[in-house]
């Protein structure tokens, strides 16, 4: 491990500090500072050539600023001859900008994934991205971990009778049914239509909640407006408790107080996106999950050549 240097952007120096701690590896030295007119300046404080250097950095709100200091300090680690790079971005935006859905939109997923792979990243780890195919968009190898088995722990110590999946949205699918055959329980569906970026609107229940446990499972939770009406439709159906859970908790716009009146015992995140305390205060019922070994583990094998996959087997 002698040659290894985990480094912290400014997103999120609480979760990249708990990284090293497992680790047993100081974070490395470096002043990232913003100019009078708000362009970033990195500078590396100690010596980096030929060390093996992971970047932590989610590219969460401000997203573009988060971005625009991954991409500046990939180029410094460049230019000062690290062996090797790896942009460890627990939270990847732009990752739902991944196929153009109408004409004339961008795809944005793959914009990213350029900057970071021409910036001089050798290779990323992230976590639950929004659509697994991303990783296809980069020219560097990707390890994308899941924060299921961090998840799955929680929900299985809880010991819910009668449970019940339920996918918020039929491309949720998948997800829904992975934790139903982790949990064990049934699965149902809800037909939703996306009116806008922050309003949806949801149709039926396909299976059954009524008197059941409801746990609803998503990669992220932005606006809520998916979540909470779900919420209110299974309630509305005879749910007796209803729990949700995401990877990650960007809770943006009116999130906070959608989640404050919807119909939900327990909402459960992990925090590869930091948490401002006033949103923590705001909402009693939100417990927050560490990835920190997770991500730490990781990055010891990637460190040391051995198999990331073997994590989830």
């Amino acid at each position: 491990m002698g040659n290894l240097k985990v480094f912290a952007g400014r997103s999120h120096p609480v979760l990249a500090k708990a990284v090293a701690d497992y680790l047993g590896q100081p974070l490395g030295k470096a002043t990232i500072v913003n100019f009078p007119d708000r362009e970033v300046a990195v500078k590396l404080e100690e010596d980096v050539r030929g060390r093996d250097l992971f970047f932590i950095q989610p590219t969460c709100p401000p997203a573009n600023e988060a971005l625009m200091e991954l991409l500046i300090f990939i180029d410094c680690a460049r230019r000062a001859s690290a062996e090797r790079i790896t942009a460890v971005v627990p939270y990847f935006g732009y990752a739902r900008q991944d196929r153009k859905d109408e004409g004339r939109v961008p795809i944005t997923a793959k914009l990213v994934a350029n900057l970071i792979s021409t910036a001089g990243a050798d290779r990323v780890l992230t976590v639950d991205l929004h659509a697994a195919q991303v990783q296809g968009f980069f020219d560097v190898p990707v390890d994308n971990l899941y924060a299921e088995p961090v998840l799955s722990r929680y929900w299985r110590e809880q010991k819910m009778p009668d449970l019940v999946l339920v996918s918020p949205d039929v491309g949720n699918t998948k997800r829904a049914r992975a934790y139903a055959n982790r949990l064990g329980g049934d699965l149902a569906i809800i037909d939703k239509r996306r009116i806008s970026g922050s309003d949806v609107e949801v149709g039926r229940i396909i299976g059954d909640v009524a008197d059941k446990t409801v746990l609803m499972m998503d990669d992220m939770i932005t606006t809520a407006g998916t979540i909470c009406s779900a919420a209110t439709l299974c309630k509305n159906s005879g749910a007796k408790k209803i729990y949700v859970g995401a990877t990650h908790a960007v809770l943006c716009g009116p999130a906070v107080e959608r989640l404050q009146k919807a119909p939900i015992d327990e909402i459960v995140v992990t925090n590869t996106i930091p948490l401002a305390q006033v949103t923590a205060d705001a909402l009693p019922k939100l417990r927050v999950l560490s990835i920190a070994e997770m991500v730490g583990e990781a990055i010891h094998r990637i460190h040391n050549d051995e198999s990331v996959s073997s994590l989830f087997i």
